[in-house]
């Protein structure tokens, strides 16, 4: 038997929102509120706005938004080369891990991430998720969710046998979370939109497509195809 085919149940009156992620599990959030989207990034140089940022002491939250900001610019741009229709409105988000003063970004290895998982046991750190509203290429709306995180306390026998069970899925967050599965085993304390720490602050995000026509799709689309 095959997978039942997603349904679309609310759309913006100018056609599909494009998310400048290439993330499966934000994909999977905007799927699952039944968000008419599709993805579209674009890449940019991450490493150097940040930085960048910590160069010139910008607050991390400053940093995840112009982060977010600048994947959303990029895919906008990058649309309005390639499509004969760019889109209207264009989402970007970026997340940024913060702990006693040093910032954490998606790890490049496993041996990375078994570092960064080290440095954090047993400490509380904060996870910043930025998202941004594009139309038409100019900014109109931002957001920045800070939840708080507390890891306990566990050895390398533990994160070895944990990044065993991942993967390559430990690469695709900072500190590997995954804490829709197996991950949630790394925390004792999560204070924090769980949208949010999955990538995509999505109540405030529907909150403001609302306020741009976001609404029930007609009835075709909300069936699904034949």
């Amino acid at each position: 038997m095959s997978a039942p085919v997603p349904t679309i149940f609310s759309t913006l009156p100018s056609g599909a929102l494009v998310l400048a992620s290439a993330s499966p599990i934000r994909a999977q959030i905007l799927t699952g509120a039944g968000i008419d989207f599709r993805c579209y990034p674009a890449a940019i140089d991450e490493a150097s706005v940040r930085a960048a940022g910590e160069t010139e002491n910008m607050p991390v939250g400053d940093i995840a938004v112009i982060l977010a900001e600048m994947k959303a610019l990029a895919t906008a741009q990058r649309l309005a080369v390639e499509s004969e229709k760019p889109a209207e409105f264009v989402l970007g988000c970026d997340q940024i891990l913060q702990c006693e003063g040093r910032i954490f970004a998606k790890p490049e290895n496993l041996d990375a991430a078994k570092e960064q998982l080290l440095a954090l046991s047993g400490k509380t750190h904060h996870l910043l998720t930025a998202a941004v509203l594009m139309q038409s290429g100019v900014r109109i709306w931002h957001h920045l969710a800070v939840a708080k995180m507390t890891m306990r306390v566990f050895n390398a026998n533990f994160i070895d046998a944990y990044l065993r069970q991942l993967g390559p899925d430990a690469l695709t967050s900072p500190a590997s979370y995954q804490i829709e599965g197996v991950g949630a085993q790394l925390f004792t304390r999560i204070e924090g939109c769980h949208y949010a720490i999955l990538g995509l602050p999505l109540l405030e995000i529907l909150a403001i497509l609302r306020e741009h026509g976001l609404a029930p799709a007609p009835l075709q689309s909300l069936i699904g195809p034949g």
